[in-house]
């Protein structure tokens, strides 16, 4: 069964498009088809794939706006062996002002994936730095939601907005949205801010943090260079593990799944 997978903060340098990618990567690289899904006005994920935003005649903008327009239009087959793109480009920026006229809005890219659903194993959307209207469709869409986050107190206050719009959305538009998890990148273990701030994370989210985190390197910044993911670009770098682990965690979900970080709203808005 395909399983989508929202990755979301609306705080921006976290680390989304990083973690799309390159658990994108990995799980391509283990045999699931993967699919991934570019809905942040900055395309930066497209970008990554080596994709130039400027030369698309079509992209996700237009598949959420078109209902006509048949996926295969948009979609690059290819980019590497069992992965797939639906890229962004600049159009995107206009899309929270056009969406708010359509009628069911929210679920437009519930919708659009639906075509697509049954060719891939997993679905990964990248989000932009908000909690607008396009984020409210990937978590529509979303059978679960991956949380990056850096170690950093305003970082880790600011979760409290986006857990309670993961609880506004099973309310009113999915009620089967859970939490994956809380991926902690750049964590400096030199820094006494730094760990705090990860021990707090713990606490409030338990064992929906994954560990051990990933550690802040110049090896992200290289290997984004290269237009390469970092099971490539260093296959002993820390990060590559922890993403094997997320798609484990995926791909073969424990039978019974806990609410703990739904829980943890009111701690992590208090942190």
């Amino acid at each position: 069964m395909t399983q989508i997978i929202a990755v979301a903060n609306q705080k921006g340098g976290v680390g989304k498009t990083t973690t799309v990618y390159n658990v994108g990567a990995i799980a391509a690289e283990m045999g699931y088809k993967t699919l991934l899904v570019d809905l942040d006005p900055q395309a930066a994920l497209t970008a990554s794939l080596g994709l130039q935003s400027n030369r698309l005649s079509k992209s996700i903008y237009h598949l959420l706006l078109a209902k006509e327009l048949d996926p295969e239009q948009v979609v690059v087959r290819d980019i590497r062996p069992n992965l797939d793109a639906l890229p962004a480009n600049k159009d995107l920026v206009r899309s929270d002002v056009e969406l708010a006229q359509q009628i069911g809005r929210e679920y437009l890219l519930q919708e659009s994936l639906f075509p697509l659903k049954l060719e891939y194993d997993l679905i990964l959307i990248d989000n932009g730095p908000s909690l607008g209207v396009l984020t409210v469709n990937a978590l529509t869409a979303a059978d679960k939601v991956l949380i990056p986050l850096v170690c950093e107190y305003l970082a880790l206050r600011g979760m409290g907005m986006l857990i309670e719009l993961v609880r506004q959305v099973r309310n009113q538009t999915n009620p089967n949205l859970k939490i994956l998890g809380v991926i902690i990148n750049m964590y400096d273990p030199a820094s006494l801010h730094s760990r705090e701030v990860y021990e707090e994370a713990k606490r409030i989210f338990g064992n929906y943090v994954f560990e051990p985190p990933i550690p802040e390197s110049p090896r992200f910044a290289e290997a984004a260079a290269t237009q390469r993911p970092m099971a490539d670009y260093d296959p002993n770098h820390p990060s590559v593990t922890i993403y094997r682990e997320i798609v484990a965690r995926i791909m073969t979900p424990p039978v019974e799944e806990s609410e703990q970080a739904v829980e943890a709203t009111d701690s992590s808005s208090e942190a």
